[in-house]
């Protein structure tokens, strides 16, 4: 699922458009088996191309820079406290109570084109920047990985006729990401997260700075209150 503004922004400041992937269907077992293995290794060496962008409210945020497009990779690891694993996936994959709790959809939903399940997302940007749409293809496994229970989200951008482009609204065409999740071993749970995207367009240096520092802590903030409540409002 695409991440709040805060971290798009973050992704790229100037870059030019890429091609949108060619629609298909759905995601491998080794993408799939990448994504849990990210779990188990340690944190990018400091000598390393992945830089410390921020540590936070127990939330490591690194990044890797493309000299050539001028965008940014990144990796998230965090944790939920009071928050099991399957409760966190559920919220993160219930498309109707986003739209509850997340203060950046303007307009999310998901259809069915061609025997694909396909999800439309617009986010909000702060004025004066144009809003932001999403057209991909998601899919979430609970996995059994030597006796540990893991859930995986994959995500990536699609490209299908029955979306085109709106006025005035840039459409971002290459974004993937990964969701991990797993107990903490007490009553939370340890999420890492993989994100790309190219938002397009000249992201104000102050708004990729802000993102950095204070809009990711708090959308994990955020989404750990939206699974407390969800827990009480569903009965989970």
């Amino acid at each position: 699922m695409a991440a709040p503004p805060e971290l798009e922004a973050a992704v790229g400041m100037a870059a030019p458009p890429e091609a949108e992937e060619a629609l298909s269907r759905g995601f491998s077992e080794e993408q799939f088996g990448a994504a849990c293995r990210e779990l188990d290794q340690p944190a990018p060496a400091a000598a390393g191309p992945w830089q410390l962008l921020v540590e936070t409210m127990g939330v490591r945020i690194y990044r890797l820079y493309h000299q050539q497009s001028g965008l940014y990779e990144y990796k998230i690891f965090g944790g939920l406290a009071d928050v099991p694993p399957k409760l966190c996936a559920d919220v993160y994959m219930d498309l109707d109570f986003r739209k509850e709790w997340d203060q950046y959809v303007k307009e999310l939903y998901e259809e069915t084109y061609d025997g694909e399940k396909v999800i439309y997302w617009e986010v909000k940007y702060p004025f004066p920047l144009s809003n932001r749409d999403y057209v991909y293809i998601r899919e979430c496994r609970e996995m059994d990985v030597q006796g540990r229970k893991i859930w995986v989200v994959l995500a990536k951008s699609v490209a299908v006729p029955q979306c085109p482009e709106k006025p005035g609204i840039i459409r971002v065409k290459s974004y993937k990401q990964s969701l991990v999740i797993e107990s903490d071993g007490k009553a939370g749970c340890k999420v890492y997260m993989y994100y790309f995207d190219n938002p397009g367009g000249m992201i104000p240096t102050w708004l990729v700075n802000w993102a950095a520092k204070s809009g990711v802590p708090a959308f994990l903030k955020d989404i750990q209150k939206a699974c407390l409540n969800y827990s009480k409002t569903r009965g989970c």
